[in-house]
């Protein structure tokens, strides 16, 4: 039943689908936000932080849209029990209690997904339900430029708002191939439905989901192989970072197949039956399971949009402006619909800024230092520039790099493939990027970031004292080799 599960009673939905009691308003709502992932929940918080009437269509069971349900929050969960497992087969003093060949099942590496998403979603819907934000349960559709048809179970209710947020998001594109076995063949929203663990496992696509849950499997003793048409995975960071990556994964006994392409699947009858690859090269692969991850495309289908003048891209993306605006300009887009950089912190902002631009308050733009979070075991973030766009586009820098198991922290831990890697410009000193592989870069990544945002660089670094022992003093080391560089 089509539902508005904000808390105050104003927000309820009387049979015409406007407030009670606000009849005398030419819409039901300021802002409606169709989606509520990480772009439509911040985008409605902000609005309702204005004082604005806001709604939220939710097509799926519960809030929190792809990336609660099936994306960031099951994948990076499954990487905790994967890690916390993954310790236990490479400590010799724990192994004896689980076995030398010992692998994790199904349920155990999956059973805390469950749980942290039921959790999140209570969050997610508590903060909605604070701020007065109905909560509307159902398939959204453009009727007009103004008026939504929100459909569930068979009910239809239409609904009207000023302004509007697509954050509808993204879902896997559909494997290339006849075949179709959802026991064998997958995509990356089905991993958290998995029954049991493969003895091995093919990755279709080396880009960011592909090389995170490849290395996951790894971690566990899984044969993996990672078959991609590129000739490197990762193209978008740094080539050195990249390649310690695939150093430490080919150690784990990955299997990488560059400049491939899957022809064909089979499958091969038999206990357990098995999935035979057919490549354009003619090498065929026989696995457990496929796992394809060859990109996503945004989930815009049946919001009717070309009806209102919005054409979405043949990979069901929208063009926006620099405010987030479509072509028509009262709706706006926010999050992975809107393409690069679809990451979950990114969307919240974009969502954000695209409330205060709807409902006409001035806010500053995102800044364009980001950070990026891959992870993979061994975990990768990046802020800034890599090399090779810097050599691109002519700019004169200098290397400080630091490597963990140079840093009292990194022998603690037992990391000894991490480093953190500066690029600095060589005629003013200020920082350029930020390139990290190994334990924590996700986290550690964040001081590189305040110090890049703030224009600050080199001196900075030469001149603080941080804790010890921490990872944070790579950043110490890298400065010192890049001052000595300097001075060379």
């Amino acid at each position: 039943m089509l539902s508005a599960r904000g808390s105050n009673p104003g927000l309820n939905l009387g049979q015409s689908g406007r407030y009670w009691g606000l009849m005398d308003q030419p819409y039901d709502f300021d802002l409606i936000c169709i989606g509520s992932g990480p772009a439509g929940q911040r985008a409605a918080v902000q609005a309702s932080k204005l004082g604005r009437r806001v709604a939220v269509v939710e097509r799926q069971f519960s809030v929190g849209g792809i990336c609660v349900n099936a994306g960031t929050i099951p994948s990076k969960t499954f990487r905790e029990a994967v890690l916390q497992f993954a310790s236990l087969r490479d400590n010799p003093d724990r192994r004896r209690y689980t076995g030398g060949d010992y692998r994790p099942t199904a349920p155990e590496l999956l059973g805390r997904v469950e749980r942290v998403i039921q959790d999140e979603v209570q969050v997610i819907e508590d903060q909605l339900r604070r701020n007065d934000i109905a909560i509307l349960s159902g398939v959204a559709s453009f009727k007009d430029p103004h008026r939504l048809i929100v459909s569930d179970k068979g009910i239809q209710r239409e609904v009207t708002a000023a302004n509007f947020l697509i954050s509808v998001g993204t879902r896997p594109t559909a494997p290339p191939v006849a075949v179709q076995d959802p026991e064998l063949i997958l995509t990356s929203d089905e991993i958290a439905c998995l029954k049991r663990i493969p003895k091995s496992i093919a990755v279709v696509g080396a880009g960011v989901i592909g090389i995170e849950y490849a290395s996951m499997f790894a971690a566990i003793g899984v044969e993996v192989t990672v078959i991609d048409r590129r000739e490197r995975p990762l193209e978008f960071l740094d080539e050195e970072i990249v390649d310690e990556l695939v150093h430490y994964m080919r150690k784990r006994k990955v299997t990488f197949r560059p400049q491939e392409a899957v022809q064909f699947l089979e499958i091969i009858e038999g206990s357990p039956r098995r999935v035979m690859i057919h490549l354009e090269s003619g090498k065929r692969i026989t696995s457990d399971m496929v796992l394809f991850s060859v990109g996503r495309v945004g989930a815009t289908e049946g919001l009717n949009l070309e009806s209102i003048g919005i054409t979405p891209d043949d990979r069901g993306r929208i063009k926006v402006d620099e405010n987030f605006r479509t072509t028509v300009p009262h709706i706006y887009a926010a999050g992975d619909v809107i393409g690069y950089p679809s990451l979950a912190a990114t969307s919240s902002e974009q969502g954000r800024l695209a409330a205060c631009h709807a409902l006409g308050v001035a806010a500053r733009p995102m800044s364009t230092h980001f950070p990026i979070g891959i992870y993979s075991i061994p975990e990768i973030s990046m802020v800034g520039e890599p090399e090779h766009t810097l050599t691109e586009k002519k700019i004169p820098y200098e290397i400080g790099v630091a490597r963990y198991r140079e840093i009292a922290r990194g022998q603690i831990l037992g990391d000894d493939s991490g480093f953190l890697k500066m690029l600095f410009n060589r005629e003013d000193r200020r920082l350029l990027g930020v390139h990290i592989i190994g334990t924590g870069a996700t986290e550690l990544l964040h001081i590189g970031q305040t110090v890049l945002g703030l224009g600050a660089g080199l001196d900075y670094f030469l001149q603080t004292v941080f804790n010890y022992p921490t990872l944070a003093e790579c950043y110490k080391v890298a400065a010192l080799n890049a001052s000595n560089k300097m001075a060379g």
